[in-house]
């Protein structure tokens, strides 16, 4: 909503202020808006593999949903924990073992959809629940191997933002490049009478118009989304990190909890009364 309301102003302020002194539609060059679009999109497809490529297009089509990591969200993890860390205080770590192996059918896993059907924070938690089923563990070794998996998730997360990033710095330069072209033209044409060469100097000149406007006002702001959206994505599996590890130290489930309630933003994170009074609330249903 947010994207949209700053390109609405983004284009009054330019064509707005532009069209009081001037006629919007020297400003339509048809050509040159293909070739920039289709210079940029040669350079997306020429800069990057498949993966990459997949992954920014969602990411992008990702920056017009609103973010799921709200205040719920997080509780719905924080209780998610909090319920198979008690099943493991009160029945021994083998009774989660059914849970760990297929969560969609957990009776426990099941309670929290939002939380089951992302297949990557599903992943993280059950991996590492595995291996404390599995046995004793150094709890020092598997808060490095956790490190290690988060920053490879990180470098993952924001690889988009930085592919939009790289795009919005070429697009002024392919702007040029169309400009240049269209130079060329006119000084094929010098016979031409003032107006003519006059209309043609200013179609070319709209094509470093094109290529600035483009990078910073419409493709800049996709990268910094992208790049918010990437670092709120990560805050999930920091406050499950700590949960796991302070359940791991020996800390009560309450206590392990409260570890992973710190890591989170403080504009998203659940206060510690809210947090007593959900889990009481979901304890008596």
């Amino acid at each position: 909503m947010f994207l949209i309301i700053g390109y609405v102003i983004i284009l009054a302020a330019a064509l707005g202020t532009y069209a009081i002194h001037g006629s919007l539609l020297a400003l339509w060059v048809p050509t040159e808006y293909v070739a920039i679009v289709g210079l940029v999109i040669g350079y997306f497809v020429a800069a990057n593999d498949m993966k990459v490529i997949k992954a920014t297009l969602a990411a992008v089509a990702g920056v017009v949903k609103g973010s799921k990591y709200n205040k719920a969200f997080y509780i719905d993890a924080l209780a998610m924990l909090f319920e198979i860390l008690a099943k493991v205080r009160k029945e021994g770590l083998m009774s989660i073992e059914g849970d760990v192996e297929n969560p969609e059918a957990s009776p426990i896993f099941s309670k929290y959809p939002a939380l089951v059907h992302d297949h990557h924070i599903m992943e993280f938690t059950t991996d590492y629940l595995r291996m404390m089923v599995g046995g004793n563990l150094n709890t020092v070794e598997i808060e490095s191997l956790m490190d290690v998996e988060l920053e490879i998730h990180h470098h993952e997360g924001a690889e988009p933002g930085h592919v939009v990033s790289n795009i919005a710095g070429a697009t002024p330069a392919f702007g040029i490049v169309v400009a240049v072209m269209g130079v060329v033209n006119v000084m094929g044409s010098v016979g031409q009478p003032p107006a003519v060469l006059g209309k043609m100097i200013g179609g070319a000149l709209v094509g470093t118009f094109l290529g600035i406007l483009i990078a910073y006002g419409f493709v800049e702001p996709i990268a910094k989304l992208i790049e918010q959206k990437s670092h709120e994505s990560s805050t999930i599996y920091k406050c499950i990190k700590m949960v796991l590890l302070a359940s791991m130290s020996g800390y009560a489930p309450q206590v392990a909890i409260e570890f992973g309630r710190k890591t989170l933003d403080s504009h998203s994170r659940p206060s510690f009364r809210e947090l007593e009074e959900e889990l009481k609330a979901r304890k008596g249903k």
